[in-house]
């Protein structure tokens, strides 16, 4: 039987369409605080309390209170949210990425699907002109789910309006990678834009 045609193109954000590194904020953060850089890391971004902020179940300022607390921060609110979004950065193969995905806009839908919070996701529309050729963009924090659960990947499927096996991902997380291929998603880790290319050519993806 002939394999499914692709229909749409799915990029994560983070370290595909743009970089990031926790450790900028987490030096930002430590003097003011009896934590060093990498205990902010550990005990900060790497927590289930993130996780519940990624997922919407907490709102920014009850999330700013945990953190204050669990870190005994000395600063205040709007000082905070800006340490916190200090994080982002744009390398010359994440814009690769967004040509890409330009390209693609007139043939596919193109979306976007991340596991990430409010505070960053209003940071980078406000920062950053990327996001104008993705026709749906979804986001852990208003789908109340992070991935690898299986029910993100569902919901951006009834999203798009395709069947698994229409869909291209990328992402550079393996684990993530195959969340979306066990639903039977053609998913792809991202390694870089050469490697990237030759995926999607290989998924009988054209592109400019």
């Amino acid at each position: 039987m002939a394999q499914d045609k692709i229909k749409a193109v799915i990029f994560d954000l983070g370290n595909v369409l743009v970089n990031f590194d926790h450790r900028r904020a987490a030096r930002r953060i430590a003097p003011f605080t009896d934590k060093t850089p990498e205990e902010i890391y550990g005990l900060f971004f790497d927590s289930p309390l993130t996780a519940m902020f990624e997922e919407g179940k907490i709102a920014p300022s009850s999330f700013f209170l945990q953190v204050k607390e669990m870190l005994g921060l000395r600063l205040g609110y709007e000082d905070f949210v800006a340490a916190f979004n200090d994080i982002f950065f744009l390398t010359e193969e994440n814009k690769g990425v967004h040509r890409l995905a330009e390209s693609f806009s007139s043939r596919y839908q193109v979306a976007l699907l991340s596991n990430i919070n409010i505070l960053h996701w209003q940071y980078l529309r406000k920062s950053l002109s990327v996001f104008s050729h993705f026709q749906k963009i979804l986001t852990s924090f208003e789908l109340g789910v992070r991935k690898p659960d299986a029910l993100i990947y569902q919901k951006a499927l009834h999203a798009l309006g395709v069947k698994p096996q229409e869909v291209f991902y990328t992402d550079d997380r393996p684990e993530l990678i195959a969340g979306a291929s066990r639903l039977g998603m053609r998913a792809a880790v991202f390694d870089g834009l050469v490697s990237l290319k030759k995926a999607l050519s290989d998924n009988g993806l054209t592109f400019n």
